[in-house]
This record gives structure tokens, sequence and C-alpha cells, in this order.
């Protein structure tokens, strides 16, 4: 220490050049925060520790390197603040780089406004009402009552599915008849429309669709697809299910309706 001490070129001119060059380094951090802080301030998800930090380490960045820069002026090298600066960023990196990878993940989201507050969007293997976003995750709401912070980065990673955009979502139930003639198909489908369209909570603005998966002897199998409110998945696609087994039971036909089906069965044509 005494060495480096004893190194330095002290005179008129580096004290001139140490004092203007502090006074630019205030200035410049005082500029730099303040347009940090306009920055952050317009990423409402941001807590304001989150905004305090980032513009503290924007000052204290522009200061390492002011006082870097006016030990050169006193002859000092700069290569021992160099590698102080480069030792503290790599630590940095290392602690803060998933901290730094969901707050820049966050202000992408933030920009590009893939969901609201109250949509239910899919993540990964996570589906769930949005309650919350924030610099480091977004908060999720799931149908069992669950609370699931997801990270921005996560988020932003995976496929993202939001059910909520349009209005409206679409559901399915499967229908397996036992005794549907060929002369019948037509009526077995108005039959399973009509049933579908009096469940409460479907949508009358959208069709009902009635699909033939599978058609043989003795065997007929329909898919019914059905439009509802993005958040009553559940509730709707039951009343489906209780609408059409009932309009199977009026009818006389004999079969299931599952909104779950199972993987097809190593079995005969007749077995569900």
């Amino acid at each position: 220490m005494a060495d480096w001490w004893a190194s330095l070129d002290l005179d008129a001119w580096s004290i001139t050049a140490i004092v203007v060059t502090m006074l630019a380094t205030w200035l410049l951090a005082w500029l730099a925060r303040k347009g940090v802080r306009r920055v952050v301030e317009r990423v409402p998800a941001l807590t304001e520790g989150v905004k305090v930090l980032a513009v503290r380490l924007t000052g204290y960045a522009i200061w390492l390197l002011g006082i870097g820069i006016a030990l050169t002026f006193l002859g000092a090298s700069i290569q021992p603040v160099l590698a102080i600066a480069v030792i503290v960023g790599v630590v940095l990196v290392l602690v803060l780089r998933g901290v730094a990878d969901n707050f820049a993940s966050g202000v992408v989201i933030q920009t590009r406004h893939p969901f609201a507050l109250g949509d239910e969007i899919a993540s990964g293997d996570v589906v769930g009402v949005v309650v919350e976003s924030n610099a480091r995750a977004v908060v999720l709401r799931t149908t069992d009552g669950r609370i699931v912070h997801v990270p921005n980065s996560t988020v932003l990673r995976e496929p993202l599915f939001n059910n909520s955009v349009r209005g409206a979502r679409r559901s399915e139930v499967e229908v397996r008849l036992t005794d549907t003639a060929s002369a019948d198909r037509a009526e077995v489908r108005a039959t399973l429309a009509s049933a579908a369209t009096g469940a409460e909570g479907v949508h009358h603005r959208e069709p009902i669709t009635v699909l033939p998966v599978t058609i043989g002897p003795g065997r007929s199998v329909y898919r019914v697809q059905f439009w509802h409110h993005p958040l009553r998945g559940a509730t709707v696609t039951a009343a489906v299910v209780d609408a059409l087994g009932d309009a199977l039971a009026v009818h006389g036909h004999v079969g299931v309706v599952t909104s779950d089906p199972p993987p097809p069965a190593l079995a005969g044509p007749t077995a569900f």
C-alpha cells in the first residue's frame, strides 16, 4: 500500500482533473439515476424495493467508473480497480442471475401484455387465474385454491396459453353408444346437439359441434364440442354430461357420456 501511495503523482493539474472528474461523475450518476427511475416507474408491476435497487446499482456503477478514472490522473494503475470491478461484476452476475432473468422477463411481459389480471392462463404444467404480476413472478390461483408463483423467465420461455383472451373457451365430451343404426345417426346427432345447447352455461353465440369419431357395427362414438365462460369449464362440462345422459335415456339409447374418455381398450368393437 505504501508503494502504491508513493507512486501517485500529485500536482495542481492532477488535483484539478480529479475534481472535474468527480463533479462530472456526480452529475452523470444523478442524471442516470433519474433516467432509470423514470424507466422503472413505467413498469407498474415492479415493487418499490426493486425500483430502488435498480437506481442504486446504476449510481454505484457510475461512481466506481469515475473513481477509477480519477485514480489514473494520479499516475496510479487502473488495473486493481478494474480487477475489483470485474470480480464484483462476476459475483453479482452469479448471485443475481436468476433475479436478473426474472426482472428482464418481467419487463418484457409488461411490455407485451400477453394477459391481464383475472385471466386464466396455462404455463407449463400450471393452470390458474392471474392474481398478481410482479418483477419476479406471475402469481396464479389454481382451481383447487392453491397459489402458485411461476417465475417470469419460465412464463417467457414456456408456451403461454391465455384461456380468457377471447372471452370463451371450448370444451368437449365423448358419447359412446351401442345401439345406433345407420338410419338413426342424423337423429342422434341432432339429439346430442339439442341437449348440449340446453345445458346451463353453454354459449349460444358459438354453434354446438357433434363430430363422429367411430362408426361401426353396434357401436358409435361422437365428440360433442361446446363453448362456455373461460373460468366455468368444470361446472359447464358437468351440466353438459348430465344433459346428454338425460337425453339418451329419454330417447332410449344405450351408452355412456364422459368428459374424460379412457384410452381405447384392447377388446372387441362393442367394448368401451
